[in-house]
């Protein structure tokens, strides 16, 4: 796999996090589930954007 590859296919990662974020955020909007698991849950999504990222931007 060339580096332009994998940037692709992390930043596609990214986007999908991303998405999965706004979704998360709109549950913790509306109170649906548990606050805790929700809390745990932003929390994941953050720290793997973080990571995914991290990877970008040392291939480029």
């Amino acid at each position: 796999m060339t580096d332009k590859d994998f940037i692709f296919k992390v930043s596609l990662v990214v986007k999908e996090l991303n998405e999965s974020r706004n979704s998360l955020k709109i549950l913790d909007y509306i109170k649906e589930g548990e606050a805790d698991k929700r809390n745990k849950l932003l929390i994941e999504v953050e720290q793997l954007v973080a990571i995914s990222s991290k990877m970008i931007t040392n291939k480029k």
